[in-house]
């Protein structure tokens, strides 16, 4: 079991939810969330992240963690972009299990079940989004920057772009950030030769919202974080402690 070092410890598993600008989402994640907890496959909190929403994002967060007890939110200070906004999520939680999801509604909390029952063997399991519901474009850029991404990687894995994975937290908590860090947590999870597993997820058209992605952020940003992974891989450090008088 992990230390405890806030609210989060007392959970076997904490969903961590990067928020920026989805205020016309919130309310209707919070009931879905509310509906996952009371059968999550290990007891379960939500952490929203605020990644400096400039809506009214933030009030909304502070609105549902009053009164839902399992429901914890951090602000940053200003907006830092997904992987920031993941890391500091891994950086505050203390359960065995950590998992994310967007905030925009187009995968499903029930899904994190499907995820969970292998977590035990394996050091993340990760979605796979099954018949994707994005545009023509948005789905041909994303069939293109995974492909360039396993050939640079050789990490095997289909969608990367997915955004429901669970991870064992001290697993989680050892990965190297970057910007764009958020699109290699498989990659990362082998060189630390852990073991990756892929499952099938529901996804869902985004129904309010505007996405936060584009053409630049979704071919160009993989494109030049591919290199940044691959100068990692041979300068990566793996150690395991045989022995000691810590205690």
């Amino acid at each position: 079991m992990s230390e405890k070092e806030n609210s989060t410890g007392d959970y076997r598993f904490t969903i961590i939810i990067p928020v920026y600008n989805e205020e016309e989402n919130l309310y209707t994640l919070e009931e879905k969330l509310r509906q996952f907890l009371t059968h999550s496959f290990f007891q379960a909190c939500v952490l929203f992240v605020d990644d400096g929403s400039k809506d009214d994002s933030l009030r909304r967060i502070q609105e549902i963690c009053a009164r839902n007890p399992s429901f914890f939110y951090l602000r940053l200070e200003k907006n830092g972009g997904l992987s920031a906004a993941l890391k500091a999520g891994i950086d505050h939680t203390f359960s065995d299990y950590v998992g994310y999801m967007d905030a925009d509604l187009q995968t499903d909390p029930e899904d994190f079940n499907l995820l969970l029952r292998d977590i035990e063997g394996y050091e993340i399991v990760t979605g796979i989004r099954a018949n994707r519901k994005d545009s023509f474009f948005k789905n041909l850029q994303s069939k293109i920057a995974n492909g360039y991404r396993r050939m640079m990687t050789h990490d095997r894995v289909s969608d990367t772009g997915c955004p429901l994975k669970v991870m064992h937290t001290n697993a989680a908590k050892r990965i190297p950030f970057f910007n764009g860090m958020h699109r290699f947590l498989p990659a990362l999870i082998l060189l630390q030769n852990g073991k990756v597993k892929q499952t099938l997820v529901r996804h869902y058209p985004r129904l309010a919202g505007t996405s936060k992605y584009h053409l630049r952020n979704r071919l160009y940003g993989p494109f030049i974080d591919c290199f940044a992974y691959r100068w990692m891989k041979k300068r990566y450090i793996n150690y395991h402690v045989h022995e000691n008088n810590l205690d």
